[in-house]
């Protein structure tokens, strides 16, 4: 059994755009997080280095959330003696090199999603992990860090509602809606690369989530609004718009997909995915209809679920509104103010992330300090990818059921 760590640990964040700064956020607060599930015992955390290709997101990022140093190469992360865990936040064609890279390196390593740009990419970062047993190699996906995604689950799998028979998600997003928008790595790839990739990878997690491994897919029907895309005069973070030139760069992947699935427990799924949904940011939702009853999550509602059952009188049953709170996951102790209805945000997912992952690297893998489970390995993201790559497939057929290899 390994022991646990109690010497500092050092933590440096690979990328400094969106997301990384999600992670780097994350770690400043996860220390901040103490008792119940959270568990007591993390040891001093230091917050080191961040690391991006473009200098000035480094410096500025490094000086913002109080970082020690900012680098603009991972292999000087994967160098540092004073280095011991290591988000990596950056375009998908990179997180194999640099992954492998760290590993290698004797690093603990929480990488993105989706873990890599192909199932044969992915099966070697996997490898690769299974090669540094002692060290934890994981994949993020922060939705499963929500309360209400969490307490909604518990009635699922713990309380009155049963099992799911139908998942309906949809994630759409307007990022790409704008066809001036500049083209970025978001837009290169083949089919599958694109809207799937970027956000239908969390809604299969979430439909897996609750339903379990997913058996086959049916029906895909990719869509692309925007064929060609300008190219931007200067470095362009996450989904934000920019200056642009005269020049054009011609759109490789999807801006929409839709498909059906089957869980391996028979239940059916169904997924919209949309990067060009006018008017929604960040437009995340799922229903689940159950056994006996049916809940719901928005993410523009990030602090309540709803649920219907059949315990109310007929005449005034139908779905009513559950505020989260310190009874539910990741609240008690997680938020300054842990007192139902105070609310939180998408941002406060990676906070709790961060301090699983701390929590598995200071107690050893597979056994963190605390209750909290542990971020999903590097082999869950492959699986994912392997969803994705069947997905794919099935836009090639004329209906029939790709299995899910």
């Amino acid at each position: 059994m390994p022991v646990p760590r109690t010497q500092p640990l050092g933590v440096a964040v690979i990328g400094a755009g969106m997301a990384g700064r999600a992670h780097l956020a994350g770690y400043r607060a996860a220390t901040t997080l103490t008792g119940g599930a959270y568990g007591e015992g993390l040891p001093p955390v230091r917050l080191v280095a961040v690391a991006d290709a473009h200098a000035p997101f480094a410096q500025a990022a490094a000086a913002r959330y109080g970082y020690e140093r900012a680098e603009t190469n991972w292999q000087a992360v994967a160098e540092a003696d004073d280095v011991d865990a290591v988000s990596v936040v950056v375009a998908n064609h990179l997180h194999r090199e640099i992954v492998e890279g760290l590993l290698a390196a004797g690093k603990h390593v929480l990488c993105e999603k989706p873990l890599a740009p192909s199932v044969a990419d992915a099966e070697a970062m996997v490898a690769a992990a299974a090669a540094h047993p002692g060290q934890v190699a994981a994949v993020g996906f922060t939705f499963r860090r929500s309360p209400a995604i969490n307490a909604l689950r518990e009635q699922v799998l713990n309380g009155h509602l049963g099992q799911v028979r139908h998942f309906n998600g949809h994630y759409w997003c307007d990022y790409a809606a704008n066809p001036d928008a500049p083209i970025s790595w978001r837009y290169q790839g083949g089919l599958g690369s694109g809207a799937l990739a970027d956000i239908g990878s969390h809604l299969v997690d979430l439909g897996e989530f609750f339903c379990g491994p997913l058996e086959s897919v049916r029906g895909t029907v990719f869509s692309q609004v925007t064929g060609r895309r300008p190219k931007p005069l200067g470095v362009v973070v996450g989904h934000a718009m920019a200056e642009v030139g005269t020049e054009f760069e011609d759109v490789g992947n999807e801006d929409l997909a839709t498909f059906t699935a089957t869980f391996a427990n028979g239940a059916t799924g169904t997924f919209s995915v949309s990067r060009v949904a006018h008017g929604l940011p960040n437009g995340l939702g799922f229903e689940v209809f159950t056994e006996n009853g049916a809940g719901a999550f928005d993410l523009n509602r990030t602090g309540e679920f709803t649920i219907a059952d059949s315990t109310a009188p007929g005449v005034v049953n139908g779905y009513r509104q559950v505020l989260v709170g310190p009874e539910h996951p990741y609240v008690a102790g997680g938020l300054p103010m842990d007192f139902p209805s105070v609310g939180h945000g998408q941002s406060d997912f990676f906070t709790f992330q961060c301090r699983a992952f701390l929590n598995e690297v200071a107690g050893g893998v597979g056994t963190p300090i605390g209750e909290l489970p542990v971020v999903p390995p590097l082999a869950h993201g492959l699986h994912n990818l392997r969803v994705l790559e069947a997905v794919t497939r099935a836009a090639d057929g004329q209906g029939e059921i790709v299995p899910v290899d």
